[in-house]
């Protein structure tokens, strides 16, 4: 996650499109042209497509009404590098909705683990080991990629075990690209659709540095008449996302004081010594301040200031530990969310981790498929043991984003002290983006379900009582941001109130 513990010929042509109309149970007509260097046969493309089938998952319930894929995706021959990704169809119109893909941060945090599991796919695990329908997922408004990125995550590896001590946010963002344009060869039938690209905390670097590698290859496509290779992006939506390290940390210590979980000698001591450069480079005394502000949090969530941290007691053990994690990885139990509703589970990374480090789920999904990944599936990785590039801010990527025209979200659950809300403020007020629509309350139902603000080029939403992991949290309110943000319409700044029963 995010800062200072730093918290992816004709005739041919007419026969796939009309088999894929039936295929897809719509209309293709959005369906590319593919030039005769990269055209496959219809029974080609099917029969990959059919291999990465999910047939059915160990305790799923018996009918979905849509379909999943999982499986790898090469994003580098020479040395082995594989990305696995985990793909719902939307649960209605397939052909016409957009394709959205959502990544998770860390670096080294699993999307498969957090996004599908945990927020917004549509299979949600319960505490006995079986899988029940989200029923806010957010693929009842887009068909829905989840990859684990990079290469050392989750169940994506390398053969070249040296690559896990270069990965960046470079080589993160140029893998990425790798996979989305081969996924789009496995998948043509999307190629048509919009997409967009969503994630949350460190996120905030690997969207907007996809999304710039995205723009810099439509460009060369369209010079070299290359229009079948275009991705069509459509725009960016990032939520508590670490996008400028600077005002991160002064958010950070800001937002703690003024909610009560640090004392005035705490903060008096990062105020007294740290002095927030651009570049992240803090003296010995400010680090040791802050690793103060840290202990003071141990006890609670750091993620989510007002919901129970996984105890104990709470997770029917006898001990919780936190193991050794990677430098910039959370520290898993300290991610800690619910389920929604009142279903709350503040431990439910273990309930995740049991389900995916299981043979037959591992089977099922075509995961680890050789059995030759050396270590145990985890929500954020150990094994990237040295980051090698993370700019300290992701501002200019955003800056051109919207000056080339992309829909750019920005949104924030209020109740995160990892990257609050505050520090969002100040990030994009460094933007200097002219207000066109002033602060106000938007509306769930007949209740304020948080705040906007319209800038030039940008919309900036908070969640109200919502956590890092917005869609745990409140649910209901994060699909109908989703929603919004999809149709680029405002959030409804009046009560939405039921019609009266007659």
């Amino acid at each position: 996650m995010a800062g200072r513990q730093q918290l992816v010929v004709v005739g041919m042509v007419v026969v796939m499109v009309m088999v894929m109309m039936q295929w897809t149970g719509g209309a293709a007509a959005r369906h590319h042209h593919h030039h005769h260097h990269h055209k496959k046969s219809y029974e080609e493309v099917f029969d990959r497509q059919e291999a990465d089938r999910v047939q059915r998952l160990p305790g799923q319930p018996a009918e979905l009404g849509f379909r999943q894929f999982a499986g790898y995706v090469t994003v580098n021959e020479t040395h082995g590098r594989a990305l696995f990704y985990w793909f719902f169809e939307a649960a209605s119109d397939v052909a016409t909705k957009p394709l959205v893909l959502w990544l998770n941060g860390g670096p080294g945090c699993s999307s498969l683990g957090y996004g599908a599991l945990e927020e917004l796919g549509p299979l949600l695990v319960n505490n006995n080991d079986t899988l029940t329908i989200n029923p806010e997922s957010w693929n009842k408004e887009a068909n829905l990629l989840f990859v684990e990125s990079p290469a050392g995550v989750g169940f994506s590896y390398t053969n070249t075990t040296t690559d896990l001590a270069h990965f960046g946010d470079n080589l993160t963002a140029h893998d990425a690209h790798a996979f989305l344009v081969n996924w789009l060869e496995r998948f043509p039938q999307f190629k048509g659709h919009d997409l967009y690209i969503a994630g949350e905390s460190y996120a905030g670097h690997y969207v907007p540095q996809l999304a710039t590698k995205i723009l810099h290859f439509n460009k060369k496509k369209k010079e070299h008449d290359d229009d079948d290779r275009i991705i069509n992006l459509k725009g960016i939506m990032i939520g508590n996302a670490a996008i400028d390290s600077s005002s991160d940390d002064r958010g950070l210590v800001e937002y703690a004081w003024d909610h009560a979980v640090i004392s005035d000698e705490i903060y008096a001591a990062i105020k007294g010594n740290c002095t927030f450069p651009d570049d992240g480079n803090e003296t010995d005394k400010c680090n040791a301040a802050w690793n103060g502000f840290f202990t003071a949090m141990g006890d609670i969530d750091i993620y989510s200031l007002y919901t129970p941290s996984c105890t104990a007691a709470l997770n029917g053990t006898t001990t919780i530990t936190n193991g050794t994690r990677s430098r910039f990885a959370d520290k898993v139990l300290r991610l800690r969310r619910g389920l929604p509703y009142n279903t709350y589970n503040p431990c439910v990374d273990y309930r995740v981790i049991d389900y995916l480090n299981r043979g037959d789920v591992q089977a099922a999904l075509h995961a680890n498929v050789s059995g030759g990944i050396p270590y145990s599936w985890a929500p954020c990785s150990d094994a990237l043991t040295n980051w090698t590039d993370a700019p300290p801010s992701t501002l200019p990527d955003i800056a051109a984003l919207v000056r080339a025209g992309l829909r750019v979200w920005v949104f924030s659950g209020d109740t995160d002290d990892r990257v609050p809300v505050t520090s969002t403020r100040y990030a994009l007020r460094k933007l200097k983006l002219k207000t066109v629509r002033p602060w106000k309350q938007w509306f769930t139902s007949d209740q304020v379900g948080g705040y906007t603000v319209l800038y030039d080029g940008l919309t900036f939403v908070t969640i109200r009582g919502a956590g890092h992991m917005v869609p745990m949290i409140t649910p209901v309110q994060a699909r109908q941001l989703f929603a919004h943000f999809l149709a680029g319409d405002d959030m409804p700044a009046n009560p939405i109130l039921a019609p009266t029963p007659p």
